[in-house]
């Protein structure tokens, strides 16, 4: 069963919200970070993009890097920027994009919930990335950002989010670059704080949706701390790392596409008779083409749009891993004609998240920079939790989220 606990944020005062919030940390580079962060002192990115604090070009792994993210958390912390609750309690935190809104409890999951897999992933973590994250960890004695998880639905804690939503929140803006909205709320009565506990300790299991690396880094250094503290005893804060969940019925998973910078020596034409093996291809013109449903998929090539459609006997439903699209268009066109093996590696393709729209897979085919773009019908939430509930690993680049957590709402120390 899933174990929370409630804890004592570290905020910005809401006069201030919106000079500190920022973007993740892992959805743009440095110099992205410094061009949003501007002369604002404020902006979160000076933590979580410490690099931008120092001349463009410097490594952000080197370890005055991570020195100053760490100094510039004191500084925040002691210029009243970020300010801790007195009392241990959880917080509700609501995104809307498109006119559709999720509701998400900010808690402190368990550090063993995610070691024994009660805390369930479906992708796999890259050593360097949680090594990254691990040190900014350590030097902040923080989670700065949370991790993005998702729960099975719940009628009890639906009513009660329902409640506090009723009221005004704590925090309310429309984020500048999207358009998305934010808003926040606090859950501080003792019996709602013991409900939402009580409700979760009835799950046998969360998902990790977005942040399987800052899970990974969380957990480690929980563990890590345990282990090198000889009066361990179990209920330190460390043991504990933060994480926004949302309901399952929720969170919709968009599309993540790909596009790739050649047709392994074929001709245009020697590519399509080789895709038609396994795919049924109708020409559909030079308007964007968006796939309709499972199994089919749209390509551009060429200055034309095609769909392509799986041939029975191509895939296997039965299979939580052959039945994913991702698993399809990498086995049959990546690997069997273009010779793509490893999507981690190999830099002949690349990944466009469909927040971007296929306009960018256009984009990028007709700037010459790529030669094919290949759009797929995106992952269900109950595929994502089948095959974590089965043990899987989803192939690399199946799920994008959106909208993204902001980060610097909330804060978990560690101690």
């Amino acid at each position: 069963m899933a174990i929370i606990k409630p804890f004592k944020g570290i905020r910005p005062p809401k006069a201030i919200v919106e000079e500190i919030q920022s973007r993740p940390y892992d959805v743009l580079n440095s110099d992205e970070a410094r061009a949003e962060a501007g002369d604002n002192e404020k902006s979160l990115y000076h933590i979580i993009r410490p690099e931008i604090d120092f001349p463009a070009g410097t490594d952000e792994h080197a370890p005055e890097v991570y020195a100053k993210a760490a100094e510039n958390f004191a500084k925040f912390k002691n210029n009243g920027w970020l300010v801790q609750d007195a009392k241990e309690q959880y917080y509700i935190y609501a995104q809307t994009m498109n006119g559709k809104t999720q509701y998400g409890l900010v808690v402190c999951t368990y550090v063993n919930d995610y070691m024994d897999g009660t805390i369930k992933k479906h992708e796999l973590t890259r050593r360097d990335k949680e090594e990254d994250r691990m040190k900014h960890v350590r030097v902040n004695n923080a989670n700065i950002e949370p991790v993005f998880l998702a729960y099975p639905d719940n009628d009890t804690l639906k009513a009660l989010i329902a409640k506090y939503i009723a009221g005004e929140p704590e925090y309310s803006f429309v984020a500048a670059l999207d358009g998305f909205g934010h808003q926040f709320w606090v859950i501080d009565n003792d019996e709602d704080i013991a409900v939402v506990t009580a409700e979760f300790a009835k799950m046998p299991a969360l998902y990790i949706a977005d942040g399987h690396h800052r899970s990974a880094a969380a957990a480690l250094v929980g563990k890590e701390k345990a282990e090198q503290n000889p009066n361990h005893r179990g209920d330190e804060e460390y043991n504990y790392f933060m994480a926004v969940c949302f309901p399952e019925s929720e969170l919709t998973i968009i599309d993540y596409n790909r596009v790739v910078k050649d047709l392994n020596g074929l001709s245009a034409e020697e590519f399509l008779a080789a895709v038609s093996k396994n795919f049924d291809v109708t020409l559909k013109g030079a308007d964007i083409y968006k796939p309709a449903c499972l199994h089919e998929f749209s390509m551009y090539l060429d200055g034309q749009w095609y769909a392509l459609t799986a041939k029975e006997g191509t895939y296997d439903d039965n299979d939580p891993i052959g039945v994913l699209d991702v698993t399809i268009s990498s086995n049959l066109i990546l690997d069997e004609i273009l010779g793509i093996k490893d999507l981690r590696s190999d830099k002949r393709v690349d990944f466009v998240g469909g927040i971007r729209g296929l306009g960018e897979l256009k984009r990028r085919v007709d700037s010459g920079e790529m030669k094919m773009a290949l759009a797929l019908y995106p992952v269900s939430m109950k595929q994502l939790m089948d095959i974590a509930d089965s043990g899987n690993i989803m192939p690399p680049k199946t799920t994008w989220f959106e909208p993204k957590l902001r980060s610097g709402l909330v804060i978990h120390e560690l101690s």
